[in-house]
């Protein structure tokens, strides 16, 4: 039967926040998994203990944070608009149906002048990784790094050109050692000692965020962006590490500090990384093996020039410290130059009479050099891992742990575009959209285990409201004289 419904909104009706949100909803199960307490006492020595007005809980500032991360809400104006209609998100916030939700402008006070050189945003961060570890749900023996671009808030036209000090590796110290080592081993004098001064290179600055790197990447869209730089377990694919740098620092500077990070904070026994080709570096392949880590590293073709050679048709022979060409002439060891390469020579008497020397080498003095890296043994070990099957098994996991955990960052936390200006503040996004991904991935694992975990307090509450209901009708009068 045909039925036009009447206005209903008006009516009076005796309900619960709590009985209005789902049991099964994603703030229930986070909820029911996280005690966010823990908060109040990273904050406590930001506000003032006896003075001023009273301050908006921050347990609840930053749930508030978490739900425009949870739900990719990007702006923080629209996020009052959506708590404010939003019955999941009240009851989320220990907020009743009439409370006044706060006013954007205490998030971006709050940002501004309590947290902005606070360690608030990474402390939050270890502390949901420190709870899925007591979890049982990192593992910690193999971990998977990668980086992703967000997009600064700056046009890329608009920009001033300035000389800029590129970024240092973090293994360049270990790498003079070597240098002076590898020489003295083979009777050269040491080089001059002189401190590695960064290298100068011209560089787009942007005018609206200087903080931002203009980025040129194969394949990748040109322009001023950040880098995330996170790290995730093998077993559920949380994520251990987020760091932020430009988009101009090259993905292997800031590893090993961060993969040593990792180890220190939360105790992690890393045994093996899998990481793509950008980290191909002899520098990173010492530092793994110096640690005692295998590391399961793509491989990177190096350039070629058509027409000549190749350098793997150069043999090295290990016994006398030289290479065989493909005629049979051994290229000596010659020395040892700052950038850590071993050069090795040929004799230019026999290059000349060489029927391969057009495709071998164009020096005006038809000598051949080729070099090896101090290092490179570490280097050729980690490239021989990459072809063994468990070295094949654990590189086929990047596409579902780290690779995927971006993926649903740009797609489901707004992690496409860096939402403020300034290093420190893409640090803050960064961190808290992993936090969030932390958050829900804990939350939907365990309500997997346990799936009676997120409806404890609704059952609670139905009894609490049951008893209510049951004391209201005994001391009720009028009930009481309907039941005489």
């Amino acid at each position: 039967m045909l039925k036009k419904s009447g206005p209903q909104q008006s009516e009076l009706e005796m309900v619960t926040i709590a009985s209005l949100v789902p049991a099964d909803h994603l703030l229930r199960k986070i909820d029911a998994a996280i005690d966010f307490t823990f908060i109040h006492e990273r904050v406590a020595p930001l506000y003032c203990p006896d003075n001023g007005r009273p301050a908006l809980d921050p347990v609840v500032l930053f749930k508030m944070l978490f739900i425009g991360y949870l739900f990719g809400v990007r702006s923080e104006r629209q996020l009052m608009r959506e708590i404010q209609v939003n019955v999941a998100y009240r009851w989320f916030l220990g907020l009743r149906l009439t409370d006044k939700v706060a006013d954007a402008s205490t998030l971006s006070q709050n940002r501004r002048r309590r947290f902005t050189d606070s360690t608030i945003y990474q402390d939050i961060f270890d502390e949901i990784v420190l709870r899925a570890i007591q979890g049982g749900l990192v593992e910690g023996t193999v971990l998977y790094t990668d980086s992703t671009h967000l997009k600064a808030n700056a046009n890329k036209n608009k920009y001033d050109l300035a000389m800029v000090a590129k970024s240092r590796a973090d293994y360049l110290d270990a790498l003079d050692e070597a240098i002076d080592g590898d020489r003295a081993a083979h009777g050269k004098k040491p080089l001059k000692a002189q401190e590695r001064e960064p290298e100068i290179k011209e560089t787009k600055v942007s005018r609206t965020d200087p903080d931002a790197g203009y980025m040129v990447r194969d394949g990748k869209p040109k322009g001023f962006f950040y880098l995330d730089h996170r790290t995730v377990d093998r077993k559920h694919a949380i994520i251990t590490d987020s760091f932020v740098t430009p988009g101009n620092v090259h993905d292997s500077i800031p590893y090993l500090g961060r993969l040593d990070r990792q180890r220190e904070r939360f105790g992690l026994d890393v045994r093996a990384v899998g990481l793509d080709a950008g980290y191909d570096t002899a520098g990173i392949c010492k530092g793994l093996e110096d640690r005692g880590i295998e590391g399961v590293i793509a491989y990177w073709p190096s350039a070629h020039r058509p027409g000549y050679l190749r350098k793997r048709d150069f043999h090295y022979e290990a016994e006398l410290n030289g290479y065989r060409c493909p005629q049979g002439q051994l290229l000596a060891y010659a020395t040892t130059n700052r950038d850590g390469y071993r050069e090795y020579k040929s004799d230019p008497a026999i290059c000349r009479v060489c029927p391969l020397l057009a495709s071998c080498t164009s020096s005006a003095n038809a000598t051949k050099v080729v070099t090896r890296h101090v290092w490179q043994d570490a280097k050729e070990h980690v490239r021989a891992n990459r072809l063994t099957p468990w070295g094949k098994r654990i590189y086929e996991r990047r596409k579902e742990t780290v690779e995927r955990s971006f993926a649903d960052a740009k797609q489901l936390h707004g992690h496409r575009y860096a939402r403020m200006r300034g290093i420190k503040k893409a640090t803050e996004q960064c961190l808290l959209a992993a936090a969030c991904q932390n958050m829900k991935k804990i939350a939907l694992i365990l309500a997997r285990i346990d799936p009676s975990a997120g409806k404890t307090g609704l059952k609670s509450l139905f009894r609490s409201i049951s008893r209510f209901i049951a004391s209201m009708i005994e001391t009720n009068p009028i009930s009481s004289s309907i039941n005489a």
